[in-house]
C-alpha cells in the first residue's frame, strides 16, 4: 500500500500556463499575450584520445524568447516597443545605444492558484533582438499583436 500512496501524491500541484506575469520595464504587464521559460544549451567539446573520443561539457548559451504582445490603442504597445528599440539603435541619426541604457531587467513570475508567486526567472541584460509589427487582415477581427525575439546575457531561476 505504501507504493500506491506514493504514487498519488496528494499535495500535486501543476503550474499552469495561463498563470504568469512577465514584467518588462516600460512595457505595461497586461499587454503581454504570451511568452516562453528561459531555456539552456551547453555545446559539446570533443577529445581526441588515442582511437577513441571522449567528450566534456563547452560553453552553454541561453537562448531566446519570443513574447507576444497585444497591440491595444492607448497605450500603444507599438509605441513602447520602438522606444524600447530606439535606445539600441536611433534610426534618424544613425547612432547606437550604449548598452546601459538599452539592455533592462526582465522578471518572469509564475502563479499558484491563490495568486502568490510560485517560480521567478531573472533576464539579465536583455534587449530586443527583433520585432515583428504584425499582420493586418481585411477578413478579420483579431487582435493586431506585436512578436518580440528578446536575447539576454543569462537567466537566474531564484525560487
Amino acid at each position: 500500500m505504501a507504493v500506491l500512496e506514493s504514487l498519488i501524491y496528494n499535495d500535486y500541484e501543476p503550474k499552469l500556463q495561463h498563470r504568469f506575469v512577465l514584467e518588462i520595464d516600460g512595457i505595461d504587464s497586461y499587454i503581454v499575450q504570451s511568452t516562453q521559460r528561459p531555456s539552456i544549451e551547453s555545446s559539446r567539446k570533443e577529445i581526441d584520445y588515442i582511437n577513441t573520443k571522449r567528450y566534456v561539457a563547452g560553453k552553454y548559451s541561453w537562448s531566446t524568447i519570443d513574447v507576444v504582445f497585444n497591440d491595444p490603442i492607448v497605450p500603444s504597445g507599438a509605441q513602447k516597443v520602438i522606444e524600447w528599440f530606439r535606445q539600441h539603435y536611433e534610426f534618424g541619426t544613425g547612432t547606437a545605444g550604449y548598452k546601459s541604457d538599452y539592455k533592462r531587467p526582465v522578471t518572469l513570475k509564475l502563479l499558484g492558484p491563490d495568486g502568490t508567486f510560485v517560480e521567478r526567472w531573472k533576464l539579465v541584460g536583455t534587449f530586443i533582438q527583433s520585432a515583428n509589427f504584425g499582420d493586418l487582415n481585411y477578413g478579420s477581427d483579431d487582435l493586431v499583436n506585436i512578436t518580440v525575439t528578446l536575447s539576454y546575457d543569462y537567466a537566474e531561476l531564484q525560487f
